[in-house]
Order: C-alpha cells, then sequence, then structure tokens
C-alpha cells in the first residue's frame, strides 16, 4: 500500500487520463471527482476505479473527446447530451449548467442522457454546495438491488444525494444507496478475499449472506422503502431521459467493454437564499449541525453525527497522511516518479 498526497494524485490521474485518448476538461473531472471521493474517505467509488475507466476509454465504451450538446424546450430544464462521455464529465457539466440556469431561474433541472458511471454523486452537489447552491443529483445503475417479495433484482443501487452550504465548514452532504453497501464493496471484498461486515447481500435463492462470491444482489435499506427509493430514481433517470431502464441496462463489469452503456443522470440545482441571505442560510444550517451535534449519546466511545461528517473526518487525515492506493495503481500513475512513496 501506498500513500499519494491529494494534489498529486489528481495532476497525475489526469495525466495518464489524457495520455489515454480523454480532452482537458474529461480528464480533469475524472481526476478531480476520483481523487476527492478517495480523500473523503469512499475508497468504493474513488480512484480504485481508475483501471476500470482506463480500460473503457482505451476500448471505446467511453468517448474521452465528447461533444456536449444542450436542448432546452423550457427556460429553467435543460436536457445534457454527454456523447457517452465520462460520467464526471457529465456530472460537472450539469452542475455548471445547473448553476448558471439557477443563478438566472431560481431553479434548474438538468436531464442527462447517454452518459456512464460518474462515481459518487457527491462530487456534483458538493461544488454546487461551495458555490452557495442546493442541489440533488441522481444516476441509475444495472440491477442489483432485490425487489420486495422476490429472488431477483431488477432497480439498480440508484444513488440519491443532496448537498447545501454551510459557511465555513464543509457542505452538508447525503450520498446514500438505497442499499446497506455498494456494489462496489462487493468487488473490493471478493480483492481483499474478505467476508463482509454483516449479511448485506443476498445469494442467488434470494438467502442472506456475508459472502461476497455468492452475492447475486443487495438488501434494500429500511426493507421495501429502499427499494421504493430505487424505483423513484429509476424514474428520473431512465424514463424521463430514454434511457434504458432496471435490467435493459448493460453491465457495468459484465457487458462488452466497447459497448456505450448510455446511462441518465438528473440534477436539481436550486438557491440557498429563496427566502433569505446566503449568509442567513448558512448560519442556521450551522446551528442545526451543532446542535445535533451535541446530542447526548448512547455510547461515550462515538459521538452523534450528521452525514458527510466521517467524510469531513477521512478528509482532514488523507490530507495529512495521503490517499492510500494499490501498489498496481501506483504502478500506473507514479511508475516513473519518485513522488508520493
Amino acid at each position: 500500500m501506498v500513500f499519494a498526497k491529494y494534489e498529486d494524485l489528481i495532476s497525475h490521474t489526469k495525466s495518464v487520463l489524457i495520455k489515454t485518448g480523454a480532452d482537458n476538461f474529461s480528464a480533469d473531472s475524472v481526476a478531480s471527482g476520483l481523487s476527492e471521493t478517495s480523500l473523503r474517505g469512499v475508497d468504493s467509488h474513488g480512484i480504485r476505479l481508475l483501471p476500470h475507466y482506463l480500460n473503457a476509454l482505451k476500448n471505446g465504451r467511453i468517448n474521452g473527446k465528447p461533444s456536449f450538446q444542450i436542448k432546452q424546450n423550457f427556460p429553467a430544464f435543460a436536457t445534457l447530451d454527454a456523447d457517452n462521455s465520462f460520467g464526471h464529465a457529465a456530472g460537472f457539466k450539469s452542475i455548471d449548467l445547473g448553476i448558471e440556469l439557477a443563478s438566472k431561474y431560481g431553479i434548474a433541472g438538468i436531464s442527462v442522457i447517454n452518459s456512464s458511471h460518474p462515481g459518487a454523486m457527491a462530487s456534483f452537489a458538493l461544488k454546487a454546495a461551495r458555490k452557495g447552491f442546493c442541489s440533488f443529483a441522481f444516476t441509475h445503475a444495472d440491477s442489483l438491488i432485490q425487489s420486495f417479495n422476490s429472488k431477483e433484482s431488477f432497480f439498480g443501487t440508484n444513488p440519491i444525494c443532496f448537498a447545501a452550504p454551510r459557511g465555513e465548514e464543509e457542505p452538508f452532504c447525503l450520498d446514500m444507496a438505497p442499499t446497506f453497501i455498494p456494489w462496489n464493496k462487493i468487488l473490493e471484498n471478493k480483492e481483499k478475499k474478505e467476508m463482509l461486515k454483516e449479511d448485506y447481500a443476498v445469494d442467488e435463492d434470494g438467502n442472506k449472506t456475508n459472502n461476497p462470491f455468492k452475492a447475486k444482489a443487495l438488501l434494500p435499506i429500511g426493507n421495501y422503502k429502499g427499494y421504493a427509493l430505487a424505483s423513484m430514481v429509476e424514474v428520473l433517470c431512465s424514463i424521463l431521459s430514454g434511457m434504458n431502464f432496471g435490467p435493459h441496462i448493460p453491465s457495468m463489469y459484465g457487458s462488452p467493454i466497447s459497448k456505450p452503456r448510455k446511462l441518465g443522470q438528473f440534477y436539481i440545482v436550486f438557491r440557498s437564499d429563496l427566502n433569505m441571505q446566503l449568509s442567513e442560510f448558512e448560519t442556521l444550517l450551522n446551528q442545526m449541525s451543532n446542535e445535533v451535534r451535541n446530542q447526548k449519546t448512547i455510547n461515550n466511545d462515538q459521538r452523534v453525527m450528521l452525514p458527510n461528517d466521517p467524510q469531513i473526518e477521512f478528509q482532514k487525515e488523507r490530507t495529512k497522511s495521503g490517499i492510500p492506493i494499490s501498489d498496481e495503481l501506483y504502478q500506473i500513475l507514479f511508475k516513473d516518479k519518485n513522488n508520493d512513496k
């Protein structure tokens, strides 16, 4: 295991992506998104995905030099044709467009078509929050969540993300799948040959298992409620966009790497100063956050936390100690360098 500095990880990742065929905006989007996700401790969706993305870029699944097309039938709503780009490039482009429209109209909706896997949705929502906007971010995925009352899966681990500004403090940010863990956690445990901590998955017969090698689908949170949330995201990202839904979505790892996946994304960006000054909004959110954190704890070894609090702690620690990357990834990124060991 090697530890890399955040800034070096971004620059080296961007360089490798450009050498492999990505344009500057795409390379910057992927490098920033993956590196920040790892900085925040969300390793399942962080820099470990780079080899897969490079493979997809080399073999034609992902278009590294997209020609984005924007269609607007309504002033505050736009459709972004991502031209089979990196999902990160489509996500950051959508947020930039959403901020532009919301600045003028108060709120904006962005429907994305012809995209690919965008990694952690927090990357995009956080950008809006740091510029003083609230935002929702959604995407869909191939069929991996157990349907309620079924042995089979239909919807993906469709994430729900929301972020809001808190001024001098890092933004409030909720970024969660409607499952206990993401599918990339299954793959991560397979790589490490480790069992899951809990029975978060089901086998081919629909029975709970903690064995990643037997996992065929993931359990939804809240029983039928997580499954219902996944269906809502599917409507926003598939039906609204006209992209494939559920089992009709090409698998991230199981479909031909030369075939574009044509995924959908959906964003809502709106102003935080709709009812008050931005500074007042941030002060109130800071107050709420601190009051929650100061509640009495059940376990003195743990404290009451809000969404994004664990990631903020990871960010502080890894800014000092570096971001852990595998030896294989080190060879890809730093093989001709002497930095960051």
